[in-house]
């Protein structure tokens, strides 16, 4: 009998042993997973397209699992960070309808219903929009991206909450009071009126609580759903000291990636920030297209931001974007037949280029901002440009372009006004930019001269000292040399 107890009680310890085992080998496993990619690191963000994505206008359902199915195509575009704009409830208290109108001057209810309101103005910064599905489908979004090679930012919006939010009743001290001690809207600092945003309630950083709080929310998302960083709304309008001091302490859970959105983002990279908007760039952009500007002055540019940002300091660089397209205007009404050019320009100068959700899709309207839209999914001209000019900055050292860039420098032409040109060298590889920055034919000479490739065409490019060329309007070239 005491042998049979014996014989018992070791086959259980062996049962319970290997259980454990196993789970212990399954936990080992799912941690594996969920660190299959790479943390973030400098060195993957030189040769990264930066991919933004608006759920809610992504497809006819405006979900989570719509975009997620879509991800690996992603790769295609040679897409390492998806940057998801904000995904969080909305509030419905003073939300923006049409003009001038917010939701409670909307009387009839079936109208009320198509509202859907800002994704700025944010009721709840730890939960995700119902609309766009479950948590589990975010982290379905997040996991999937991961499988991909794709690091996931979210915008934050720490500027202001809407009105529904909590901190609203509970913590009222949060939020900058006006002249009569009344919660207000964001104010312009330069003038002393309100933006408009009358959607949002302004947030007040000189409180200790707020700072704590908003922390909190922010290492909630790296901590439980293993996001990889944050782009900033507005990132000028709260204290730089406050994003140095989350980005430190998101640092001490993972490494993270942050965008800081700013007009002028040079004060905010510092232990803070990696990477900052072109806003200024991309304006020159504009107005090179309609004509009020000129190649010269783009070179002015690249010499001016050569002295104003440290060597270290990139920005992002774009054609488009949720602001653009919406308030803006398209690609087309903005830039017409110098859209390729410039959209080629964007991947070849120093920076990350963006692709914003449709445009790879050739997307020609504006996209509805308060309302349900949907972008088009079908592929025309863009999408395989867009493939070669991802894959060549994903390979090209030449275009390396985060705090290790590979160099530029402007090539002098016979027509400096008309003509850009521009090299980039960096390890062991070479690139020249040549583009007709007019809408008329331009003869010209570049001072280069050699065997090259011509990228988009695929062929073999040969310049000779002092050769006359003449390019169409708005044509431009990729030059390569290994």
């Amino acid at each position: 009998m005491k042998k049979l107890l014996l014989l018992l009680l070791t086959s259980s310890i062996l049962t319970v042993s290997c259980k454990n085992e196993h789970k212990d080998a399954k936990e080992e496993t799912n941690e594996m997973a969920k660190d299959s990619l790479a943390p973030v690191s400098d060195e993957v963000m030189e040769s990264a397209v930066i991919y933004e994505v608006n759920i809610r206008q992504y497809s006819p359902e405006g979900t989570f699992n719509a975009f997620t199915k879509d991800i690996p195509q992603l790769k295609d575009l040679g897409v390492k960070v998806v940057w998801l704009m904000p995904m969080y409830p909305i509030a419905m208290k003073n939300r923006k309808a049409t003009g001038e109108k917010s939701i409670e001057d909307i009387t009839d209810t079936i109208e009320r219903k198509k509202y859907l309101g800002s994704y700025y103005s944010i009721s709840d910064y730890s939960a995700v929009n119902p609309n766009f599905g479950t948590m589990e489908d975010f982290d379905k979004l997040v996991e999937t991206a991961h499988e991909n090679g794709m690091y996931v930012i979210l915008d934050w919006v720490a500027n202001h909450t809407g009105w529904d939010h909590a901190w609203i009743t509970e913590h009222p001290e949060y939020y900058t009071k006006d002249k009569n001690g009344e919660i207000t809207d964001p104010i312009n600092d330069a003038t002393g009126e309100p933006w408009g945003w009358t959607d949002v309630a302004d947030l007040n950083f000189d409180n200790e609580g707020l700072r704590e709080a908003m922390k909190q929310e922010m290492l909630f998302w790296v901590k439980e759903h293993n996001i990889d960083g944050y782009r900033a709304d507005a990132a000028h309008s709260v204290p730089t000291d406050f994003w140095e001091d989350v980005s430190a302490d998101l640092r001490e859970v993972k490494p993270v990636f942050m965008l800081a959105e700013a007009e002028s983002p040079k004060d905010l990279f510092h232990n803070a920030f990696e990477m900052g908007y072109n806003w200024e760039g991309h304006h020159i952009m504009n107005e090179i297209a309609q004509g009020k500007k000129t190649a010269k002055d783009w070179d002015e540019y690249m010499k001016k931001i050569d002295t104003t940002f440290e060597d270290d300091d990139y920005l992002m660089n774009f054609i488009t974007n949720h602001d653009e397209n919406s308030w803006a205007g398209t690609v087309k009404e903005r830039m017409g037949d110098a859209s390729e050019a410039m959209l080629a320009m964007s991947y070849t100068i120093p920076g990350m280029p963006l692709v914003y959700s449709g445009q790879e899709y050739d997307m020609d309207k504006r996209l509805r901002f308060f309302e349900k839209d949907t972008i088009p999914h079908q592929k025309g001209k863009v999408y395989p440009i867009l493939e070669k000019l991802g894959k060549l900055k994903n390979e090209n050292a030449a275009l390396h372009g985060a705090k290790q860039a590979a160099s530029y420098e402007t090539l002098e032409t016979s027509n400096q006004e008309k003509i850009l040109a521009y090299e980039r060298k960096g390890g062991g590889s070479e690139l020249i930019y040549l583009a007709n920055m007019s809408d008329q034919p331009v003869k010209f000479t570049v001072s280069i001269a050699g065997d090259y490739q011509d990228y988009m065409a695929n062929s073999e490019f040969q310049i000779e000292e002092g050769q006359e060329m003449e390019f169409q309007p708005w044509e431009y070239k990729i030059l390569t040399k290994n």
